[in-house]
């Protein structure tokens, strides 16, 4: 945007600004909040401080990185209401997860370490965070993040002490990050429709097993390498000779690949579905449902690390809901996702809520290369998370202008 119609949103930006960042105890800090989302927003190359600053008509670049570095503010309470203000407006039809990497030089920075990049498609040097979006086929906004530490930084507590990373915080694998920021949204009173992520959350069985014990909805990506038995099949259980405790029932055939399941279905069965409008004409495709069983065995030691809860195996394991692609003119299935889901949802349900992870890439590319996601140039946890806070209240501003059908939205 330029400075001109930066300057006229000025007011309503006020207005926004009293409200998401209300839980800032002193003026100074909503008054800066309310400079640096200007920064953001209008036009340049950088939106890191110093060349916001020299933007600004009352930029200041101290008090700016004192206010995004040093100040104490808490960022839960604003991404809070602006999580609960935007879930009203939007009415999500998914919750998705997502992992974002942040390429980055040297080795100060939080989090920073040589893992896989997302941004680059390769391992390189870079900060990644799980985040989870409200998404429906016309808008989406961030609700939640955490910055990833990998075993590098958690194994140095002065290491990470010099980057300002609390006591508290301990590596966890991304799903368990995931699941954490899904207990925090539902401590704020946000209830997740369906959630959606990709084969990266959809292959952990202990995270499924954890999304099942907090009764949410998933359609997760999965490789088609999964094992699984038909939903039909029936365990065998051997007879009893009275030494020792009985043993349990056993699937005499062994589980197949998904991707032999979906080629032994009849084509018959595929169901051309579109689930939105592209660029160049409707998306459509060829779907179907089966249901299985996924292979392998479930302890009670698994369910309570996937956060809780009792699932005994006893050989008779649940049958699930397993979405599968095969476009016409394909050799092979192309896409295989898996729900909780009864078989009975309607496909194109299931395809919509499966396919409606493009959306975090539209949010990407908007967060990123319109309002300066990866530009932060700090090095603490405590920057990292103010950054992406603000960044976040920047697009659900530009969002909620959009969404608002009186509103005039520039360019």
């Amino acid at each position: 945007m330029k400075l001109g119609e930066v300057e006229r949103l000025r007011g309503e930006l006020a207005e926004f600004v009293a409200d998401v960042f209300g839980s800032l105890p002193r003026r100074d800090q909503r008054r800066w909040g309310e400079c640096y989302l200007r920064g953001l927003m209008l036009d340049g190359r950088r939106k890191s401080i110093q060349p916001m600053a020299d933007r600004l008509p009352d930029g200041n670049m101290q008090a700016l990185q004192q206010f995004v570095n040093q100040s104490p503010w808490d960022p839960l309470p604003v991404r809070r209401r602006i999580a609960r203000r935007l879930s009203e407006v939007l009415t999500p039809e998914v919750w998705v997860i997502d992992d974002v990497s942040f390429p980055k030089c040297g080795t100060a920075s939080a989090g920073v370490a040589r893992q896989y990049c997302g941004a680059l498609g390769k391992r390189a040097n870079c900060q990644v965070a799980v985040s989870v979006h409200a998404a429906t086929d016309t808008a989406s906004c961030p609700l939640q993040w955490q910055l990833y530490l990998p075993r590098e930084w958690t194994d140095e507590p002065d290491r990470c002490r010099r980057a300002g990373i609390p006591d508290s915080v301990g590596r966890q694998e991304k799903w368990r990050l995931a699941l954490g920021l899904l207990d925090t949204l539902a401590e704020w009173e946000l209830k997740a429709p369906v959630v959606v992520a990709d084969a990266g959350y959809g292959t952990s069985t202990p995270f499924r097993l954890a999304l099942e014990e907090r009764e949410l909805s998933y359609v997760l990506a999965l490789t088609g390498k999964e094992t699984a038995h038909p939903e039909d099949v029936e365990p065998h259980r051997p007879a009893y000779g009275g030494l020792g405790p009985p043993t349990l029932p056993r699937y005499r055939t062994p589980p197949q690949a998904l991707s032999l399941h979906a080629v032994q279905t009849p084509l018959a069965h595929f169901t051309e579905v579109t689930w939105r409008q592209g660029s160049k004409g409707p998306m459509t495709s060829a779907f179907t449902v089966l249901s299985v069983r996924p292979a392998g065995k479930q302890s009670l030691a698994a369910a309570q690390q996937a956060g809780g809860g009792h699932y005994q195996w006893d050989g008779v394991l649940p049958a699930r809901t397993v979405l599968v692609e095969w476009p016409v003119g394909q050799a092979a299935p192309t896409g295989y996702w898996i729900s909780n889901l009864p078989a009975t949802t309607p496909v194109e349900d299931l395809v919509r809520w499966a396919k409606m992870r493009w959306r975090i890439e539209h949010d990407y590319r908007e967060l990123k290369h319109g309002l300066g996601l990866d530009h932060f140039e700090g090095r603490t946890w405590r920057g990292w998370h103010h950054h992406v806070t603000l960044v976040t209240a920047a697009q659900a501003f530009l969002t909620l202008r959009r969404l608002n059908p009186k509103a005039h939205t520039p360019a």
